[in-house]
């Protein structure tokens, strides 16, 4: 039987030319017909759920760096959740007695499969069996994550450190707030210093930069740092207004410039990490 297609892209993956790899996991504009006959809202309603052509910016911002974007709707299954965030609101396959105890936004019902969003209510018009949603784990998650995994492991091969950069996107916090939220799990993914690097480009940019509040990276860079390793992660969440229209729907007039701040933070991150692991690891 053939095996079904990768639900991401992968782009530069056989050879790397960079430290730098470029992951984005929230940005799919694909929902399978199987999730529209499940849903109870127009799938529309969900773009808020989506990083709204977060795969736009950083395709754009790319040299020659390997990268890694999902296709599927972050509706479909959230690759920056544990697997242990089954939410039993909604699975059939979990009950609240199996699982370990609730993280706050399975609370909220962002789960792995995410139940809810704050414009529309709950957004399925039934249960999902369990077996439905472990087969969403087995074909569109692990392989993302493995895929994710085999990346940095090919580019720590060859530059002796690996850095990953989660790219996402997030609501405006509002007036005078950050535009750019760097996280770094509070400093346990990433070296001071390579942090500092990527404050300094959105500073130059004009660009009102925040450090782990509201949004400290989540379970990708969680799991594919590994420090002691030299594998480096940071998330790096841009405000949509900087590169989306007026109705936050498609690209706008800042995307040139977001892009180019994206491509300098990738440079900056690449020119840190090149001299080698012994000057991270004497951070």
């Amino acid at each position: 039987m053939a095996q079904p297609l990768p639900s991401f892209d992968l782009y530069d993956a056989d050879a790397p030319a960079s430290p730098v790899v470029l992951s984005v996991p929230h940005a799919g504009r694909d929902y399978p017909l199987t999730m529209r006959a499940a849903l109870r809202v127009p799938p529309a309603t969900l773009v808020a759920l989506e990083d709204r052509h977060a795969d736009t910016l950083a395709l754009g911002a790319r040299g020659d760096e390997a990268m890694i974007v999902q296709r599927r709707a972050r509706a479909w299954i959230d690759l920056n959740r544990s697997e242990q965030e089954r939410d039993p609101a909604i699975d059939t396959g979990v009950s609240l007695k199996s699982l370990p105890a609730a993280t706050a936004k399975l609370r909220g019902g962002l789960g792995l499969i995410p139940r809810r969003t704050a414009s529309t209510g709950d957004i399925w018009r039934r249960k999902l069996d369990g077996e439905e949603v472990t087969a969403r784990i087995v074909r569109d998650y692990r392989p993302y994550h493995a895929a994710l995994r085999g990346l940095l492991a090919a580019a720590r091969e060859r530059f002796g450190v690996a850095v990953l950069l989660d790219v996402h996107s997030m609501p405006s916090l509002g007036a005078g707030q950050a535009r750019l939220v760097i996280g770094d799990r509070f400093g346990r993914a990433a070296p001071s210093r390579m942090i500092a690097r990527i404050e300094a480009e959105a500073t130059a940019a004009g660009v009102p930069v925040a450090l782990n509040v509201p949004y400290a990276g989540g379970h990708i860079i969680d799991t594919h740092a590994d420090p002691a390793r030299h594998i480096f992660a940071v998330q790096l969440e841009f405000d949509r207004a900087l590169y989306l229209d007026g109705a936050l729907d498609r690209p706008g007039d800042g995307l040139i410039a977001t892009t180019a701040l994206l491509r300098r933070i990738i440079t900056a991150v690449a020119d840190e990490a090149l001299p080698g692991p012994a000057a991270i690891a004497a951070e």
